[in-house]
């Protein structure tokens, strides 16, 4: 069994983290497993949503293995920093919608996997943080710039210099997470999520994030022009016509995804 465990529900996918011995703690090969199906997942069109979550009942992901890590030569270490940096793009770049369904601990690089997905539903007895500075390092795989984008620089620069771990409704209270569910009702509720989004048009959701993710980063009239731009895509769609027939049907539309 490798490092990472896959799954494909119909139009779901699930990527388990799968050391649950290691808490789901980030080795490089485990890095290079991920980074191979986040790839696989991109170019693949059955795909519509993507769940991502830890093996075992403990540990979403602790971050960065520490016992491989004091292996490390220094060029090694830059070497994962830069993998798992890598990766965790590769993931928010995806083109599907993401999930982070935290079912357990999940600090450092487990956080900052969760931040590189587009939602974070969480069991409420979890706790997750960026505790990187309590070990005198810093996050290293985007928290330092995805976590104040989330919830504001002051929030961030909290949680960031004072490693504080919070519970599930600490963070959902900061925003970082999207929600908070029981143990029992987690993988429910989260598939729950991901059919309101399913029952949508595939092509649709994907230019929405891409609009989204995009214009973010750019001024508004920039924005705008990239929302226009996505918006032309979804036009000659079969998708787009199976919609406005549907409608004009009175029925729920069968999207193809075309």
């Amino acid at each position: 069994m490798g490092a990472i465990r896959y799954e494909q529900h119909g139009n779901l996918a699930y990527v388990i983290l799968n050391r649950a011995d290691a808490l789901n703690a980030f080795n490089y090969e485990m890095l290079r497993e991920l980074g191979d199906i986040a790839e696989s997942i991109r170019i693949n069109p059955d795909i519509r949503i993507v769940i991502f979550t830890g093996s075992g009942e403990k540990s979403f992901s602790v971050g960065a293995d520490l016992k491989e890590r004091k292996t490390l030569t220094d060029q090694q270490v830059k070497r994962n920093i830069y993998k798992i940096g890598e990766v965790f793009s590769a993931i928010e770049n995806l083109p599907q919608p993401t999930i982070a369904m935290i079912n357990g601990y999940a600090f450092g690089g487990g956080t900052e996997l969760a931040l590189a997905c587009d939602f974070r539903i969480a069991a409420e007895d979890i706790q997750l943080g960026l505790t990187e500075t309590s070990l005198a390092i810093i996050p290293g795989a985007g928290g330092t710039q995805r976590l104040p984008r989330l919830i504001g620089e002051a929030k961030a620069m909290e949680l960031i210099l004072t490693a504080k771990r919070l519970k599930a409704e600490e963070a959902l209270a900061y925003g970082l997470v999207t929600k908070v569910t029981s143990r029992e009702t987690l993988k429910e509720e989260t598939e729950n999520f991901a059919a309101l989004m399913l029952a949508n048009g595939p092509i649709a959701l994907q230019q929405a994030k891409f609009a989204i993710k995009h214009g973010m980063n750019a001024d508004l009239n920039t924005g705008l022009n990239i929302e226009r731009k996505a918006y032309e895509i979804t036009i000659p769609t079969e998708d787009r016509v199976e919609a406005l027939q549907a409608f004009s049907e009175k029925r729920k539309p069968v999207f193809k995804g075309r």
